[in-house]
């Protein structure tokens, strides 16, 4: 469902991400690892069509990042780091929005929405404006965005940095209930995140794939069979 060929990104004379490749596919959650600086954030911007590679592409359920943008978007979920929203709008309001730029009107405007406010347990704050949620809500809030189109593909930066253990677990539960449908990537440098949610795992260090495994296997490269020391091995030197 999504493939990414050699994608690469320079800023100037600094080569963020070194021709990356990897594809996930139906009913995988890909943990995407990797320091401060690593490029994580970068590539998911170059899949969601926020930045234009140097060079590479990507592949979105048969349409190209760069020859069908519009139809690689389409496919796309995306939740961005720090859950951006318009914080003056009401939830059902904003979701309502957020539905009608996704080309969505009428009945069938309503109806996504109700099934995504469902979905991410918003019931309690539908009528309430997104400056007075707390940071789980409105982290919920931009998740219920992402998939108001039922996307095949759901990108995920940072899902759960900065929530409290309840506001986490309410976060996981929701990307397990998806994952059986869809390809989930997400980005993160929260170890546990690994264990709690997803069935693959890239660690990135300096824009280049250092380690491509399930989570047993890559705990399996160090004989503690702990995460935090593989990572650790192959990442120093790689935090920015």
């Amino acid at each position: 469902m999504l493939e990414v060929k050699n994608l690469k990104k320079r800023f100037g004379d600094f080569e963020a991400v070194k021709g990356l490749s990897f594809s996930v596919a139906k009913g995988e959650v890909l943990g995407f690892l990797g320091p401060n600086g690593a490029g994580k954030s970068t590539t998911m911007r170059m899949i969601t069509g926020f930045l234009p590679p140097t060079s590479g592409t990507a592949v979105v359920c048969g349409h190209d990042i760069l020859t069908d943008p519009v139809g690689a978007k389409r496919a796309v979920g995306y939740l961005p780091e720090a859950a951006p929203s318009y914080r003056g709008m009401v939830v059902e309001e904003f979701l309502e929005f957020m539905a009608e730029i996704r080309g969505f009107r009428g009945r069938a405007a309503k109806e996504r929405v109700d099934a995504v406010i469902a979905k991410a347990h918003l019931e309690p704050v539908a009528k309430k404006t997104i400056e007075t949620l707390s940071k789980g809500y409105r982290q919920r809030t931009c998740f219920a965005q992402a998939i108001i189109h039922d996307p095949a593909v759901l990108i995920m930066d940072e899902p759960t940095d900065g929530l409290d253990p309840n506001q986490k677990h309410t976060v996981r539960e929701m990307i397990k209930e998806m994952s059986a449908e869809k390809a989930i990537v997400i980005s993160t440098h929260i170890l546990e995140e690994v264990d709690a949610v997803c069935t693959r795992a890239l660690i990135i260090a300096d824009g280049e794939i250092k380690a491509d495994g399930t989570p047993a296997r890559l705990k399996a490269m160090d004989p503690s069979g702990r995460l935090d020391i593989v990572f650790r091995n192959l990442t120093k030197g790689g935090e920015k």
